[in-house]
C-alpha cells in the first residue's frame, strides 16, 4: 500500500537530511585530511577563520573577548566564536571536532530551508528546496569551513521563518494583537541572532518593519507599522547587552563592531579593486596611536572622502563588486580550477533561472486572487529574494565576493523549488 502524499514527502525529507549530513561529514573528513597531510595549512581560507578560531578559544577559556596586540575588543560579533567554543569545551582545540559540529549545523540549515518553504508554500516546495541546499557543492563545502557563512544562514532562515509567521498572523481573518505583538518581538530577537553572527544584517529589522506595513491587508497598515516597530524593538533589546559591554570596555556604544571603518575603506580607497586587501591596515599601524573607536572613525571618514572626490572610480568599483558578487564561479585564485568552476556554474545558474521562474509563477497566480494574493506574492518574493539583493547592494560599497552571497542563497532556493515544481506541473498531461 503506497504511503500518503504528505508522509511520502516527509520520508523524502528525512532521506535528504541524512544524506546531506553524511556528505558534510565526509567533506569535513576530506578537508581536514587535505589540510593536514597535503596542503599543510590550518585553514582553507586564512584571515577571518584564524581570527574566529582565536576568539573561540578565548571564549572557551573564559578569557577577555579581545584579539591581537594592542587588543581589539569590538572587532568581531560574538555569535560565531561562541558557537565554535562549544566543540572546544567538549573536545579541546580540535579543528576537526569544530568541522563536525559545523557539518551538523549545515544539515540543520537544510531543514530550516524546508521549514521556510513549507511555511511559504507547501511540503513539496520545502522538500525540493531542502534537496537543493543539501546537494549544492558550494553550500556543502562552506558548511565545514571555519567561517560564519553557514551559521549566519541558519540564523537568517530562523528570522525569515519568524517573519513569515508574523505576516500570516497579521493578515489572518481575526487579528489577535497580543499574539501578533509577541511574534513581532520574537522576530526581532531572531534578526538580532543573525546580527550576532554578521553585523551587516542590522538593517534587516527596519526593512522587515517597512515590508510588514506595506503588505498588510486593507485597514491593517497601522497594525503592520506597529508590528514593524516591535520587530526593531525586539532586535535592539536583544543586541543591547553587547552594546553595553562595548560601552564598558571602550567607552563608546555600538550595537555592532568597530570594524566597519576599515572594511569600508578596504572597498573605497585609491588602490581598491573590489577584492579585500587589508595591507593598508598594518602599514598605517593606527592602533598604536589611536583607540579602536578612533581608528574606526578615521577610516570611515577616509572612505567617504575618497567616494566624494572620485565619484567615477567609486561607480566603477561598484560595478566590479557587483560582478564579483554575482559571478557564477569563484573569485579566489585557489578555487579557479576547471572542476570547481564547472561545479559552481552548473548548479548556480539553473537554480537562479528556476528562482526567476518561481517569482514569475507567484505573481501570475496572484492575478487570479485579487489584491490579497498580490500582497502575499510581493511579501513572499521579498522575503525569499530580498536577502540576496540586500547583500548585493551592501557589497557594492564594501568589498565583494561569492562568499557574501552564499548565506542569502538558501532562501532563494525556495523560489527555485517553486519554479521547478510549477514547470513540472505544466508539463504533466492534463486529465
Amino acid at each position: 500500500m503506497p504511503l500518503p502524499v504528505d508522509r511520502r514527502w516527509r520520508f523524502f525529507l528525512l532521506a535528504i537530511l541524512i544524506v546531506g549530513l553524511a556528505l558534510r561529514i565526509g567533506a569535513a573528513c576530506s578537508l581536514q585530511y587535505l589540510l593536514d597531510h597535503r596542503w599543510h595549512r590550518t585553514f582553507l581560507i586564512e584571515g577571518d577563520a584564524d581570527g574566529y578560531w582565536q576568539l573561540a578559544q578565548r571564549v572557551a577559556a573564559g578569557e577577555t573577548y579581545a584579539i591581537y596586540t594592542p587588543p581589539r575588543y569590538v572587532l568581531r560579533m560574538p555569535g560565531f566564536p561562541a558557537l565554535l567554543a562549544v566543540p572546544i569545551v567538549m573536545a579541546g582545540p580540535s579543528l576537526f571536532a569544530a568541522r563536525l559540529m559545523l557539518a551538523v549545523v549545515g544539515a540543520a540549515t537544510c531543514w530550516l530551508v524546508y521549514l521556510l518553504g513549507q511555511r511559504v508554500a507547501n511540503e513539496r516546495v520545502g522538500t525540493v528546496a531542502a534537496a537543493f541546499a543539501a546537494f549544492s557543492p558550494t553550500l556543502l563545502l562552506f558548511s565545514v569551513e571555519v567561517l560564519s557563512e553557514t551559521a549566519f544562514a541558519a540564523t537568517l532562515l530562523i528570522g525569515l521563518i519568524c517573519g513569515q509567521k508574523l505576516f500570516t498572523l497579521l493578515n489572518a481573518d481575526e487579528l489577535r494583537w497580543p499574539v501578533v505583538a509577541w511574534q513581532a518581538l520574537l522576530t526581532g530577537v531572531a534578526v538580532a541572532a543573525g546580527v550576532y553572527m554578521r553585523p551587516s544584517w542590522l538593517l534587516a529589522g527596519p526593512i522587515v518593519g517597512v515590508l510588514l506595513c506595506g503588505t498588510a491587508r486593507r485597514g491593517r497598515h497601522f497594525a503592520g507599522g506597529a508590528a514593524g516597530v516591535l520587530v526593531v524593538l525586539g532586535m535592539v533589546l536583544a543586541l543591547l547587552p553587547w552594546g553595553l559591554r562595548n560601552q564598558a570596555v571602550t567607552g563608546h556604544f555600538t550595537l555592532t563592531t568597530f570594524w566597519m571603518g576599515p572594511s569600508l575603506y578596504d572597498g573605497l580607497n585609491p588602490h581598491a579593486t573590489g577584492d579585500s586587501d587589508m595591507r593598508f591596515y598594518d602599514a598605517d599601524a593606527l592602533m598604536t596611536k589611536m583607540s579602536e573607536y578612533e581608528v574606526d572613525q578615521h577610516y570611515r571618514g577616509a572612505a567617504w572622502v575618497f567616494a566624494r572626490n572620485s565619484p567615477g572610480r567609486t561607480l566603477e568599483l561598484a560595478a566590479l563588486k557587483a560582478w564579483r558578487y554575482w559571478k557564477p564561479w569563484p573569485n579566489a585564485e585557489q578555487f579557479r580550477q576547471p572542476a570547481a568552476i564547472l561545479a559552481v556554474c552548473v548548479v548556480f545558474v539553473p537554480l537562479m533561472v528556476l528562482a526567476l521562474m518561481g517569482s514569475w509563477h507567484l505573481f501570475v497566480c496572484s492575478q487570479a486572487g485579487g489584491g490579497g494574493q498580490l500582497r502575499t506574492a510581493i511579501w513572499s518574493v521579498a522575503l525569499l529574494a530580498g536577502p540576496i539583493f540586500y547583500f548585493a547592494g551592501l557589497h557594492m560599497i564594501f568589498v565583494s565576493s561569492l562568499r557574501y552571497r552564499l548565506p542569502a542563497e538558501y532562501p532563494v532556493l525556495v523560489l527555485s523549488a517553486i519554479g521547478l515544481l510549477a514547470w513540472l506541473d505544466r508539463r504533466r498531461p492534463r486529465e
